[in-house]
């Protein structure tokens, strides 16, 4: 009985190879068995195996290729500018959520990583590679900035991670990945994760993987167990009215829209008429994008618009609907929004709005993604709206965002403006201001003074 009852039982960490110490970091938080993709790929990372996966966004895919790397990464002394591992991913957003995934692992096994990613300081990821980190999570473009810079060398990198390739190479960067892997330790081992494995990826397989494992755990479909796929035809001119009401629904939902300020005309509209809603795109700076994306987590703003640069780099649990305001160009974008939600084996909501005249193009685009849709006419507060998406009426008063609290001053009393930075990060010089050049500003008050005299008199 007892070797039955041994037979039966559910693969741990422990039995993966991964490192104790991160075992009971997961056992602390809650987490005791792995995910598919988990279990298939991190015995052969940990044995030293190159491996490519298969598998839809959200099924684990950090965890998998972070803890075989960490395990393998302990117990290293990190070298000034040389990292043995590297963690490739295509947006900021990305980098960001693996990186903070990692933290804690990384934190509890004395290993160090750094963040590096366009649209934040170099100096601090400057002096992180000068003490010297163990492995690094980067975007493409800023890593090769700071190879360039001669601030990293990737020589000693033996342990590499291309993490969403497809999406790398639906963005154009294909030319600058196979630069950094040529930067890489010769024989270097490498996992490489993605929904497709066609066209460039498979040119990049071909170059860089030696006898790679094989791991595909989901059909380059959306999934027909945990998405509910529905196309509403709504005509145009009730379209902001339905997405507003979509808006108002209790629960996570993520609206993409096609261009930027498509993005922004209709955040505007849903928040003027009371909807809690943010927006994302590639036009609004690093820190109003890492806000909107912390607001969106934290529930402040339940309600994301997003153009498709978010379609991979958001990695929010809990979203339970998705919908396109502007229907995909193809059956790899619809799969790409689609896998915001049903992430982790909890179920989700996909829906489509277009006009009847849509209705065919629609029909084939679904069709290319393996997706059999159901198909209904609304209107604006119809029963079967409500239904589908948990559509409400909004209230109809503006919201605003919560107001920021106040920063401290840049320096206490009794000391010059030379004196030590507030707690929000460096000041802004007035020689960097448009129109403000350094030393004119007594001039001008002064200037201001005398016009006033000769006003005066």
């Amino acid at each position: 009985m007892s070797a039955v009852q041994n037979s039966k039982r559910a693969v741990q960490f422990s039995d993966l190879g991964v490192a104790s110490v991160l075992v009971d970091v997961l056992k602390r938080a809650g987490i005791k068995e792995p995910f598919p993709i988990q279990a298939a790929t991190i015995p052969d990372a940990v044995a030293g195996r190159d491996v490519l996966a298969r598998a839809q966004t959200g099924s684990g895919k950090t965890l998998a290729f972070g803890l075989a790397m960490l395990t393998k990464l302990g117990g290293r002394r990190a070298e000034p500018r040389m990292p043995f591992g590297l963690i490739l991913v295509p947006t900021r957003e990305l980098a960001m959520q693996v990186s903070d995934a990692l933290q804690p692992l990384s934190d509890a096994c004395g290993v160090r990583g750094r963040l590096i990613a366009g649209g934040m300081p170099y100096i601090k990821q400057i002096q992180a590679l000068d003490r010297g980190v163990h492995y690094l999570v980067a975007t493409p473009g800023r890593l090769v900035d700071l190879v360039n810079r001669g601030s990293v060398d990737l020589s000693n990198v033996t342990f590499t991670v291309l993490d969403e390739a497809d999406q790398m190479a639906d963005m154009g960067f294909m030319p600058i990945v196979r630069e950094i892997l040529d930067l890489t330790s010769r024989g270097s081992q490498r996992l490489l994760f993605s929904a497709t494995l066609d066209g460039d990826v498979d040119a990049l397989i071909k170059r860089y993987m030696k006898d790679p494992v094989r791991h595909s755990l989901s059909p380059a479909q959306a999934s027909v167990d945990t998405m509910d796929h529905h196309v509403l035809l709504v005509h145009p001119a009730d379209k902001n009215e339905v997405v507003t009401q979509i808006g108002a629904r209790d629960g996570r939902t993520i609206f993409f829209v096609r261009t930027q300020a498509g993005v922004d005309r209709l955040a505007e509209h849903m928040t003027s008429q009371g909807v809690a809603a943010g927006a994302l795109h590639g036009g609004k700076s690093q820190a109003v994008r890492t806000r909107t994306l912390a607001d969106f987590k934290a529930g402040i703003t339940p309600a994301l618009v997003a153009t498709d640069v978010a379609a991979r780099g958001i990695h929010v649990d809990g979203i339970s609907l998705v919908v396109h305001v502007d229907a995909p160009n193809d059956p790899k974008d619809y799969l790409h929004r689609a896998g915001r939600t049903a992430r982790a084996g909890e179920s989700g909501t996909v829906v489509t709005l277009g006009s009847p005249r849509q209705q065919r193009h629609i029909s084939a685009l679904t069709s290319k993604a393996g997706v059999k849709p159901a198909v209904a006419r609304v209107r604006p507060g119809d029963a079967q709206l409500i239904s589908i998406t948990g559509a409400q009426e909004p209230s109809g008063i503006a919201w605003f965002p919560p107001k920021e609290k106040p920063a401290k001053p840049a320096f206490r009393q009794g000391q010059g403006r030379g004196g030590p930075r507030g707690p929000r990060g460096p000041r802004q010089h007035t020689s960097d201001r448009p129109g403000r050049p350094g030393g004119h500003r007594k001039a001008a008050k002064s200037g201001t003074a005398r016009s006033s005299k000769q006003a005066a008199r």
